[in-house]
């Protein structure tokens, strides 16, 4: 069986996780664990559901894990650290930086910044207020936001006009370079924006003004269309939750076919202008089909016209990041949702995955644990890894897909290459059922899961289409028994 490897990059919560889970599953190898042989998702369910305590899992070590990580993320104690910058830690930046620099540059840049960035809520527990914790609230743990803020318009935004100012091909390849290696990050930005309705403090007006404006600006540049991303993501992938009417999902799908995965990327490529408006027509939303409508044709005009007026900067600034960001987010998104649960498949836990890798979650704000943010979508991003331990016995009864050390796209990449050997490998087994799995085992629940749906079956698991997203949290956090209608 494929060691766990626990690379020394992933983001500190991130090692605590898995260190937890490969000691789970190093306990569960040293004792004989359930009896028999496995079948993975389609056998009944975990005997710890049926009442059996996981006889692997160290409650104590469980507990100490989860105080750590949650110290880290809680403005009121001590341990709190926010996150400055994707690539490093601030516990590390003590050590690498001049002690000046840290202590009159670095510092006070992090006090000024807080005062801007959006701080977390308090945690549930309902705790009186005191006057420690409102000192500390203001605290903000989402510096990143405004350090990746002053990046792009000290950065993007200045190449971007020059390029229209005095246009040069080593200066366009060069902008198209830094593009692309900002847009994952930047595009990650957003989904906490568009998902939590910005990333600064309401007050002062001109923060908030701002907070709602600059997307008008860094979006084109980075490849996204005015607004498109807000629409097509909240207001109607997670309302389909990969379900029959989504226009994302890969349900119809045979998730390992290229000529399969050509046709989705291609719809959405070059049809989502007109499929996403009818779609909020067919649901009866007349005016988010025409804000959808206007705000992307609206884009597409003003490329047009730039296009006619100055055609190779606009190529560079705006026409080849377009071209090049609609494809990456239908690889991501079939990654995303390419193993699905024939038993349950409108299940979140069943529908989408978790991956522990450094790009997907040291650079890009922890995108790589999908399925709790499909149980969450409003659930703050650094919170992620503490809900995956906290629930780690209900990831495996669900039977829950964790991989480890691969990113949406090598996991598309490895799929399509039929890969399965290496996907097998880079399992995280949760619950008893995986745990007792043998590598052909794996192989052959994961092949189980990219498994194209019939019109047929379709209609009978997902009921005509009236549930969907099971799973789903209610408001006091806990997984619902229930599915949420929409």
């Amino acid at each position: 069986m494929s060691p766990i490897i626990i690379s020394p990059e992933l983001p500190p919560n991130d090692v605590l996780l898995l260190r937890n889970l490969a000691d789970d599953l190093q306990r569960c190898q040293q004792d004989s664990g359930p009896s028999g042989k496995s079948s993975g998702r389609n056998e009944d369910q975990d005997s710890s559901v049926n009442g059996t305590p996981d006889h692997y899992i160290s409650s104590s070590r469980d507990e100490s894990d989860l105080t750590q990580m949650r110290a880290v993320n809680d403005p009121t104690n001590d341990d709190f650290e926010p996150t400055v910058f994707v690539s490093v830690d601030l516990r590390d930046l003590a050590t690498r930086l001049h002690p000046i620099i840290y202590k009159h540059v670095l510092l006070p840049y992090i006090k000024w910044a807080q005062g801007i960035a959006r701080h977390p809520r308090l945690h549930s527990e309902n705790r009186p207020i005191t006057s420690r914790m409102r000192l500390m609230l203001t605290s903000s743990s989402d510096v990143v936001m405004v350090t990746h803020l002053i990046l792009y318009f000290t950065t993007s935004l200045p190449s971007a006009i020059w390029l229209f100012y005095h246009f040069t091909y080593l200066h366009g390849i060069l902008h198209s370079a830094m593009q692309f290696y900002y847009v994952g990050t930047y595009t990650l930005m957003m989904h906490q924006h568009i998902h939590g309705g910005g990333v600064l403090r309401k007050q002062p007006w001109m923060i908030r003004l701002f907070d709602v404006a600059f997307p008008y600006i860094t979006d084109p540049l980075m490849g996204h269309t005015w607004n498109t991303y807000y629409y097509h993501h909240v207001k109607h992938h997670h309302v389909e939750a990969n379900g029959p009417d989504d226009l994302s999902s890969t349900i119809r799908y045979q998730r390992d076919d290229i000529w399969h995965f050509l046709h989705y990327v291609g719809r959405f490529y070059f049809l989502i202008w007109l499929d996403l408006p009818l779609y909020f027509l067919r649901k009866d939303r007349p005016v988010l089909a025409l804000k959808t409508a206007f705000w992307e044709l609206s884009n597409y005009a003003t490329i047009l016209t730039l296009f006619r007026l100055n055609s190779r900067p606009t190529f560079f600034v705006f026409l080849f990041p377009l071209m090049l960001l609609r494809a990456g987010l239908m690889v991501g998104n079939w990654g995303q949702h390419a193993f699905v649960d024939a038993d349950e498949p409108d299940s979140d836990y069943r529908s989408s995955i978790t991956l522990i890798d450094v790009p997907s979650n040291r650079y890009c704000f922890n995108d790589g644990y999908h399925t709790s943010h499909h149980l969450n979508p409003r659930r703050h991003w650094r919170e992620h890894p503490t809900h995956l331990l906290a629930n780690k016995r209900v990831y495996g009864a669900e039977h829950a897909l964790v991989f480890h050390g691969i990113d949406y796209l090598e996991l598309t990449a490895r799929l399509l290459l039929h890969d399965y050997a290496h996907l097998a490998a880079r399992l995280v087994p949760l619950g008893p059922r995986q745990l007792a799995l043998t590598h052909d085992q794996r192989i052959a629940l994961l092949k189980r899961c990219t498994r194209r749906f019939e019109e047929d079956e379709i209609a009978e698991k997902f009921g005509g289409g009236g549930v969907k997203g099971k799973g789903q949290e209610n408001g006091n956090g806990k997984a619902g028994v229930e599915a949420k209608s929409r």
